[in-house]
């Protein structure tokens, strides 16, 4: 079926339509694309550094690797800055940035390092700061001390050129 034929057949698809489009490519579509940011810690398997997906950036989860030796920080502090220093990188590959973040999910291998992992986290975001869960896990890659994930929305002007834009389906028109 055309894409016009779904729309005049069920209106309330279009706006699926209008985001998924008929053409994929390498699993990409207008709605969703890969973010590789040549300048932060490459994916160490089947995962994508960040995924733009609706006007949204969501990283996977970084921990404190240096992007130009591979080697993991040491101890929580510099892991921390680093961890930070990483999704910073990829949230500007992906057209946003640490402003724009309105979701951070922190993983500590010892619940004891949250004062230190928040006082270094602190630094890197500003009022009105992002929504935050924070847990004690058993293991992180590598043996890593802090692991982040976070979520970001795309700058406007970003989202509006690109098409991911809050009124993309409306052409811009707020409804």
């Amino acid at each position: 079926m055309s894409t016009n034929i779904l729309i005049t057949l069920a209106p309330t698809l279009s706006f699926l339509v209008f985001f998924a489009g008929p053409s994929i490519v390498c699993g990409q579509t207008e709605a969703k694309r890969a973010v590789v940011a040549a300048d932060a810690p490459k994916a160490i398997g089947p995962y994508s550094q960040a995924i733009v997906a609706n006007g949204f950036v969501f990283t996977a989860g970084k921990i404190g690797t240096d992007p130009k030796t591979g080697v993991l920080a040491e101890g929580i502090e510099a892991q921390v800055e680093q961890t930070l220093k990483n999704i910073a990188t990829v949230l500007k590959a992906s057209g946003s940035s640490m402003e724009n973040v309105v979701k951070a999910t922190v993983f500590l291998a010892d619940i004891d390092d949250f004062a230190k992992m928040n006082e270094i986290y602190a630094k890197h975001f500003k009022a009105p700061f992002p929504a935050r869960s924070t847990v004690q896990v058993a293991r992180l890659p590598r043996d890593a001390k802090v692991e982040i994930e976070v979520v970001a929305i795309l700058s406007e002007a970003r989202a509006v050129r690109t098409g991911f834009g809050a009124n993309a389906a409306t052409g811009g028109r707020n409804r």
